[in-house]
Formats: C-alpha cells, structure tokens, sequence
C-alpha cells in the first residue's frame, strides 16, 4: 500500500475533508456554527424556521414577499397524498417513527411518476417534503393509538403547526418560539454522518427521495440520532439533584456513556446547547416545577467535573421536548423534520457540481495468494 493513502487515513473519516461546501461550517476555535454566514444561535433567537428553510436551500434570507411565499407553499404542500396515508394504516404502532419516516419519503418517491428530476424540480420536492413529513408522521402516531389527527392553525409557524399536531393544542407563543429555535438549531450541521450519506447517493445522480431516505436511515443509529431520547430517559430515572449526582458518578464507575455529551467537532462547548438550555429552564418555571432542570444541570456538572465533557444540542432539546409535552419516541423524528432542509441543501449543491464520491480503503488484508482449485485446498 502506497505511503500516501497510510498518510491520509483517518478512522471514521475523522478531520478529513470530503468536499467543499457553502452551506454550513463549524469552527472548533470559537465554538461557532454558521449558516451561510449567519451565527446559527443569532437565526435561533430572531428568525423563523421558514426563513432559515430559504437561507438554506435558496442561498440567502427571505424578502418579505419570499418568505410569504414560502409560508404558503409550505401549508398547501402539506396535504399528503391518500394512497400513503392507507400505508401509514397499516404500519404498526411498534414501528419506530423512524422506519415511518423514512417509508414516507421511499413510497412518496415511488408515487412520483417523474424518474428525472431537474435542479428546480428537485428544489420543489425538498420543500413538498419539508411541509409533508411532519403530518405524515403525525398521521401514523395518532391512527396508530386510535386517535383522531389533531387540526392545524394556519396562522402559526411551521414548527408550531407541528407542535400543534402533537398536543393537539394550539402552542403559546413562548412554546411557538422553543420548538422553533430546536427546528433552526438542528437543521444543517456541515458534513455529520447523514448529510454525508444524502450526498453520497445525490453523487450517483440518484433522486432526492432516495437522498433523503439514506440520510433518515444514517439517522437512525444511535451514534448519530437518538441521543436525545437517551438524554430524557436518563434525566427521568433520578428522583432529586443529588439521587442525580450518585446515581451520574456511579455510571461513570462504571465506564458507561452519557449520551448528550461531548461532540466529534466541538472540543470546548456546542452554542445550541446554550440555547435550548435557556428554553427548558424558562419553560419550567413557567409550568410551575424546576425539578427536572435542577436535575439536568447537576447531571451536566457531574459529566463536566469527572469527564470534562459539555452538553451538546441533544441534552436540553430533550428537556425542552419533554416540558412542551412531546413524547420521547418523537424527539428523533423532529431531527429528520428539521435537518431535511440541511439535507435538500446539500443534495442540491451537490448535483450543481457533482463528482461522483468514491473514496479508496486501507487494505489490511493478506498480500497476493495463488489460487487452488477446489480438490487442492
């Protein structure tokens, strides 16, 4: 094996630059995310996810007259076709919402009768699946309990009329504003294992419903998805702060992982665990028990003291999901809701310029063999 391609191997790709991009970056120095430019914690507090959507995948922030334009085709588009609704009756309610997802985009794929997709017409597929995934994954948890699917206001936000799916409450606007700030923080993040697959396939000049099932399915694992779920469940075994800190130390005994810490790219801390940190504080005084903040924070002291790790987004998204009133089995699927606007994004600029992605291995095999036929070995 040639010393360059020894030079250059780096196990799980770690540091290596597979691409260009001009969509997102992460700069381990200041712990700062950017979308196209813009702060992703600034767009977190002073936008919605609708403009961050056309940040994304149009390349600029919204006009007024774009973005209500956007709003609407996001609410008409949101009707999802009968044939997969008759689909969504027949998966069980034991499925994981993330196989549901992911089923969505393939049967939706094989609906479209259009196998070529142009640049624009990809561009109108992204946002069809962007206003569609949350009622079809709606439909499937609510059918699947036996419960009527909850109506939508129009005059809320995208991630709001969500909101509004699963409570079947209309959210108040401090609500409106927490589930919106989750949907912009976990919508891009640069070349994470999902995006990554989303490109891949894109690369082979593949369509976006295939693009974006890779990347669902990339989501799925628990490396990469799913850290969230385990947060929660993790805050939820601890009674008090300090059942939290002996039970917190006695995993650590133990060599177990904490999932909702420490980040492949962050070194010091992750900026969108800041903010939804400040949500799920804000939102439990305002439901009246701080209780489980006071037990996250000590799990976090805990974690940082003994390990010197940070909280990363997943830790207090999944106390804000739990404080809106979100079930834990969904805080995984709001990743793919939010993160299909990065996904398209990147499917997009890859088709714009594409090479076909096709990494070399470092073989670690035996050297050159000869070869003996069956009656000789």
């Amino acid at each position: 094996m040639s010393t360059t391609l020894t030079e250059q191997f780096s196990k799980g790709l770690e540091d290596v630059i597979a691409g260009t991009s001009s969509i997102c970056t992460i700069n381990p120095e200041n712990e700062s995310l950017l979308y196209r430019g813009y702060n992703a914690t600034d767009l977190a507090e002073n936008t919605n996810f609708e403009e961050v959507v056309h940040l994304l995948i149009e390349g600029r922030l919204p006009k007024k007259r774009e973005l209500k334009r956007l709003t609407k085709l996001l609410i008409k588009d949101r009707k999802i076709p009968k044939p997969l609704v008759k689909v969504l009756k027949q998966i069980p309610q034991t499925a994981s919402p993330m196989d549901v997802l992911r089923t969505s985009v393939s049967f939706m794929g094989a609906l479209d009768e259009n196998k070529q997709f142009s640049i624009d017409e990809t561009k109108l597929i992204a946002y069809s699946l962007i206003a569609k995934l949350p009622l079809a994954l709606m439909t499937w948890y609510h059918l699947s309990k036996g419960q009527e699917v909850p109506k939508v206001s129009k005059n809320i936000s995208h991630a709001g009329r969500f909101l509004q799916l699963v409570t079947g409450k209309e959210p108040d606007q401090f609500e409106e504003k927490a589930i919106n700030a989750s949907f912009i923080l976990y919508a891009e993040h640069e070349f994470n294992a999902s995006t990554f697959c989303a490109r891949v396939t894109a690369s082979t000049l593949s369509d976006i419903y295939s693009a974006i099932t890779a990347g669902i399915s990339a989501l799925k694992g628990p490396l990469h998805g799913g850290a969230n779920e385990a947060a929660m469940q993790l805050i939820l075994k601890f009674s008090n702060p300090a059942d939290a800190e002996r039970g917190v130390n006695d995993l650590l005994t133990r060599k177990e992982k904490i999932m909702g810490f420490g980040h492949r790219v962050y070194k010091k801390r992750d900026g969108r665990a800041d903010v939804m940190k400040k949500y799920s504080h804000e939102l439990a005084v305002k439901k009246g028990s701080t209780k489980l903040y006071e037990i996250a924070e000590k799990i976090e002291k805990v974690v940082r003291e003994k390990k010197g790790l940070f909280p990363n987004a997943d830790f207090y998204s999944a106390l804000t999901y739990y404080l809106l009133g979100i079930p834990i089995p969904l805080y995984t699927p709001i990743f793919v809701l939010s993160r299909t606007s990065g996904w398209s994004a990147h499917i997009l600029e890859q088709l714009s310029d594409n090479r076909l992605i096709r990494p070399r291995a470092l073989y670690k095999g035996p050297p050159p063999r000869e070869f003996h036929t069956i009656d000789r070995r």
